[in-house]
């Protein structure tokens, strides 16, 4: 039951104007990100687009290769771990787990090893370049992948005030071309994109909410 409140978490996305993300190292050896440089020791994070779309085919194609060949040190991640790894990066990067799951989903259907033509890395297709920023040092581990790509989307949801659809546009097609945009791209594959990952967000939301309301029931009908 825990696990399913959890699921059902709503998040407040705050409204923020920024659209570069910064790094620092505090006093006691942590590293922070956020959008908002207020540490002198802040440096910004050159991010480049997550994907160059304009010169590639609107369908991706991924294919899986043996984690072996990529020096992965991370195992095949079973169903709950991945569960599990979800939910912890949604409480500390308030991002509805939904959310993630539908963008992983769309991005590697869960395929931990996906590399795509044009070399994005993993569940949530990292590109090798906005891997090496956000301190990945395994594209191919789960848990690695999920945290850097939802901390990443954390930034782009603050970025573009929550909107979750602007944000998907950015993942897909890169911040800049949303931010001198203001709205998603013209581009085919962009525009499939974030309908691909909101009638999966709506999926979930759905069987979350069909799955909660069945609990309910057969607690209404219990007899002791």
């Amino acid at each position: 039951m825990r696990c399913l409140l959890l699921l059902l978490v709503s998040l407040t996305l705050p409204m923020v104007a920024q659209a570069a993300l910064y790094t620092y190292v505090d006093d006691n050896g942590l590293r922070h990100y956020t959008n908002v440089p207020n540490d002198a020791r802040a440096r910004v994070i050159k991010l480049s687009d997550h994907r160059n779309v304009l010169s590639r085919p609107r369908v991706r194609i991924t294919h899986t290769r043996h984690p072996g060949r990529h020096r992965s040190t991370g195992r095949p991640a079973t169903t709950q771990s991945l569960e599990n790894h979800i939910l912890r990066v949604s409480m500390e990067h308030r991002v509805d787990p939904l959310l993630i799951k539908a963008i992983i989903k769309t991005e590697s259907n869960f395929n931990q090893f996906a590399v795509s033509s044009h070399g994005a890395q993993g569940l949530m297709q990292l590109m090798p370049e906005t891997a090496k920023d956000l301190q990945v040092t395994d594209p191919f581990d789960a848990y690695q992948n999920i945290s850097a790509g939802t901390r990443y989307f954390r930034n782009l949801l603050d970025t573009f005030s929550g909107n979750i659809r602007l944000s998907l546009a950015a993942y897909n097609a890169g911040p800049g071309r949303v931010a001198r945009l203001g709205a998603i791209p013209r581009i085919p594959e962009t525009i499939d994109y974030v309908r691909t990952v909101l009638r999966h967000y709506r999926a979930y939301k759905q069987m979350t909410n069909r799955l909660t309301t069945s609990i309910n029931l057969r607690r209404l009908v219990t007899v002791n």
